[in-house]
Order: structure tokens, then sequence, then C-alpha cells
């Protein structure tokens, strides 16, 4: 049988984590030798790289559950000395085998910058006593994020240059919706042959 593993990796200042969608132990990158993480994704996780992979998403939100709780305080502790806002976020898809050996190069399918990160903690009962494990929750957005605007208005003058320069970089200052307002007084008229 043919497996799929999602492999997320996240660029801080001091370090990249990597993570990926399994249980059991790490997963070692054998071209790179780079080791991620296993880790569970909630069902909506899952839902939400579906849509961002399809271009249907511009915000992506992952909760990575049942994180020991030692592993989530010292991610927690980072986020309150260095923000993680800005760092960039890889998702990567990486078929494999049926001997879960990867058959070919992982393929990028959403790059984007982390804009919030959560830990919520929860406590379980068992036979054994309580179990504390913890929750964290990152959300990322892409470029298309500027396609959003919250309270739903056309975009002004200001949002459509600003979208213009993110999107296109390279062209010169996006004059559309200047220009727009002074066709108002205009006469448009047809050719008269």
């Amino acid at each position: 049988m043919l497996a799929t593993h999602i492999l997320v990796t996240v660029a801080l200042e001091s370090g990249t984590l990597r993570f990926w969608d399994g249980v059991g132990g790490p997963y070692v990158d054998p071209d790179t030798g780079d080791v991620y993480r296993a880790s569970q994704f909630t069902e909506d996780a899952l839902q939400s790289i579906e849509a961002a992979i399809n271009g249907e998403a511009f915000t992506l939100a992952l909760s990575l559950v049942s994180v020991p709780t030692g592993a989530a305080d010292e991610i927690w502790e980072y986020d309150e000395t260095n923000p993680v806002s800005g760092s960039v976020i890889q998702i990567s898809l990486q078929n494999c085998d049926q001997y879960n050996q990867p058959t070919e190069d992982p393929e990028v399918v959403f790059t984007g910058t982390l804009d919030n990160m959560t830990v919520t903690d929860q406590t379980s009962e068992s036979e054994e006593g309580d179990s504390q494990r913890s929750t964290i929750t990152i959300e990322a957005t892409n470029v298309f994020t500027l396609r959003n605007i919250t309270n739903r208005a056309v975009l002004s003058d200001v949002d459509q240059r600003a979208r213009s320069a993110i999107l296109n970089p390279s062209a010169s200052a996006d004059r559309f919706c200047e220009r727009v307002s002074q066709l108002l007084s205009k006469t448009i008229r047809w050719p008269n042959w």
C-alpha cells in the first residue's frame, strides 16, 4: 500500500522545526538527512492543508495534538522571548512505497509566513493517573491574504497599491483605482466613421 507523508518545515531564527504527520519514530529524509518529528494533526488541520493545496485558502491553521507538555512549554517560552511571527513555514508532500520509503523528492504545496501561535494544555485521566498533553496551533498566511478584506468593502486606492506592490514588485505603482474615479466625468464616444 502506497503512502504519502505530510512534511512541515518551520524556519525560525534559531533553527528549523520539522514535523511529519504520523505516529512512531522520527522520519529521516534520505537525501538531506533532515529529521522530522512524528506528530498528529487534527482533522481540521488536514482539511486546511487540502484547501491550501487547492488554492482555496489564504490562511492556514495547523494544530499538533498530543505534544508532550515539556516540549510545548519550551516552544511557548521560545515564542515569548523570540516572536515567531514572520517565520517561513513550508508544507510538502512525500510519496512513499509500500515499505514507507520515499519514491521521489518531496513536492512543496504551500509556503507562507507564521502569523500566530498558541499553546493549550489538556489533562486526561487514565488508569495510570492523570496525564497532561498539549496542543500547539499555528496560523500561517500567504500572498493571497491581501485578497481578503475584513469588512468586505471594495479595495481602496491604498489597498490596491499595497496589493499590487506585493504581487508584482517589479512593476511601477498601480494607479488603477485613482484613474477609475476620473472616468466618472468622461463621456465615451464610439467611433463615427
